[in-house]
C-alpha cells in the first residue's frame, strides 16, 4: 500500500456528488489512499498529466483488473507496443478523416429520424428519448453491430460500465456485467459470417479482416461499447442541461460567439462523462513524500484534474468562454480516447444544432427533479423536457 495520507469517503454520497471530496484531497491529500474504495487517488491535473504518460510505471496492464477479467483484455489494458498494434488496427475505423467520410452523414440520419418520432404532447426524457436511443443507434453502424437492438446496446454497456467499477464487489452488478458480455458475444457470432462476406469499414470488419485473434476482436467491441455508448449518451443529455440551465451560456451560441463544439468541451470538463481511469503500480516509484509500491492500485482522478483550480479559475462553474484546452476529459498520454473524434462529431456536429434548431423553445419541465450520479462514470437519469410545437 503507497505511504499517502489515508482519506475516508461517505461512497453515496461520493456517488451523488464526488466534488466537495475531491476538492477536499486536492488542498489537503491531493494523493491520498480511500479505503472505501481500495485505492489510492491521484487528484491533482499535474500528477494526473505527468503520471499518465508513465506506462512503464503506472501500467494499463493490469491482469487481475475488473476490466479484464470480465471484459477480456482489451487495449486500453495493454501498454507499448502491444496497445499500439491493436490501436493501429482500430483506429483507421474511428480517425477524424473516417468519421467526416462515412460515419457523420449516419449520425445525422439517426438524429434526424429520432427528432422526428418525438411528440411535445407526450412526456418525453431527452436522456431515454434522444440521447440513448442515438447514442446507440451511431454506436451500432460504427462496431457494425446492425444486428443488436438499440436498448440491447444501452443496457449492455451500462451493464459493463456498472461491473468494471464496482469496486465494492456487488454480486448482482457483476452477474448483470456477465449477461452484457455474453449478448455482445453472441451479436459479434451473428454478425461475423455478414463482415466476412461482405467487408466493411466498421470495427468489427476492419479488426477481422486485419487479422486479430477473436479474443482481442471480442475484448475491444467490448471497449468500444462500454465508453462509446455512455459517454456521448450521457454528454448529450447533460450539455443540454447545463445549458437550459444557463441560459446566458446558451446565447453566446446562439448569437454565433462560441461554437457548439465548445460547450460540448466544457460540459466534458466540468462534468467529466468519464471521472477515472485506473493504473497498476509496475515497479516502486514516489511522487514528492508518497512512496508506491508494486502491483498496488491508483485512480486517476479525471472529475478532480478537470476542475483543478490552479488550472481552472471557478472550475465549478459551467462557462463557454473558459479556455478548456487544458481538460483531461479524453485522457491526456498513449491511452487518449480513440474514439474522441467520432464523440465530437455525433454531440457538436450533430446532436446538440439537431435539437436545438427543431425543438423550438426547448425547455426543462418544472416539477420532475433532474438526477444526476456516479463518480467513475457520471451523467444525468433523467431529462424532463417539452418544447413549442
Amino acid at each position: 500500500m503507497s505511504t499517502a495520507p489515508r482519506f475516508d469517503i461517505d461512497v453515496a454520497a461520493f456517488w451523488n456528488d464526488p466534488y466537495p471530496a475531491l476538492a477536499q484531497m486536492r488542498k489537503e491529500a491531493p494523493i491520498a489512499f480511500v479505503p472505501q474504495l481500495g485505492s489510492t487517488l491521484l487528484c491533482s491535473r499535474d500528477d494526473i498529466f505527468v503520471s499518465e504518460k508513465k506506462i512503464d510505471i503506472f501500467s494499463s496492464d493490469q491482469p487481475g483488473g475488473l476490466m479484464n477479467r470480465l471484459m477480456g483484455q482489451n487495449m486500453m489494458r495493454k501498454d507499448g507496443d502491444a496497445h499500439m498494434a491493436e490501436r493501429n488496427i482500430f483506429f483507421p475505423a474511428v480517425s477524424p478523416k473516417a468519421v467526416r467520410s462515412r460515419w457523420i452523414a449516419q449520425f445525422q440520419a439517426h438524429a434526424d429520424r429520432i427528432i422526428g418520432a418525438l411528440d411535445p404532447a407526450a412526456p418525453v426524457d431527452l436522456m431515454r428519448d434522444f440521447a440513448l436511443p442515438f447514442s446507440a443507434e451511431c454506436l451500432k453502424s460504427i462496431t457494425g453491430l446492425t444486428n443488436m437492438r438499440f436498448q440491447d446496446m444501452n443496457a449492455w454497456s451500462q451493464g459493463m460500465i456498472d461491473g468494471i467499477a464496482n469496486y465494492i464487489g456487488d454480486g448482482a452488478v457483476e452477474a448483470r456485467c456477465h449477461a452484457a458480455t455474453a449478448g455482445i458475444d453472441a451479436a459479434i457470432d451473428d454478425m461475423l459470417p455478414v463482415v466476412r462476406q461482405a467487408p466493411d469499414h466498421s470495427l468489427l470488419s476492419v479488426m477481422v479482416e486485419a487479422g486479430m485473434p477473436m479474443g482481442s476482436v471480442r475484448a475491444n467491441i467490448k471497449l468500444a461499447i462500454s465508453g462509446g455508448q455512455n459517454e456521448p449518451r450521457d454528454a448529450i443529455a447533460g450539455t443540454v442541461w447545463a445549458l437550459l440551465t444557463h441560459p446566458d451560456q446558451l446565447a453566446l451560441i446562439r448569437d454565433g460567439r462560441v461554437p457548439w463544439l465548445q460547450a460540448f468541451e466544457e460540459y466534458a470538463r466540468w462534468i467529466s462523462p468519464i471521472g477515472m481511469s485506473p493504473r497498476r503500480v509496475a515497479k516502486p516509484w514516489t511522487i514528492r513524500d508518497v512512496a508506491f509500491e508494486p502491483d498496488e492500485r491508483v485512480f486517476l482522478m479525471f472529475g478532480s484534474a478537470n476542475r483543478d483550480e490552479r488550472y481552472f479559475e471557478n472550475a465549478d462553474r459551467f462557462d463557454l468562454r473558459r479556455d478548456a484546452s487544458k481538460s483531461v476529459a479524453f485522457g491526456a498520454g498513449p491511452h487518449f480516447c480513440a474514439g474522441a473524434w467520432a464523440s465530437r462529431a455525433m454531440i457538436a456536429d450533430v446532436a446538440l444544432p439537431a435539437l436545438f434548431s427543431r425543438l423550438s423553445n426547448l425547455r426543462i419541465v418544472d416539477g420532475e427533479p433532474i438526477r444526476i450520479g456516479g463518480w467513475a462514470f457520471r451523467g444525468l437519469l433523467n431529462l424532463p423536457v417539452t418544447w413549442d410545437r
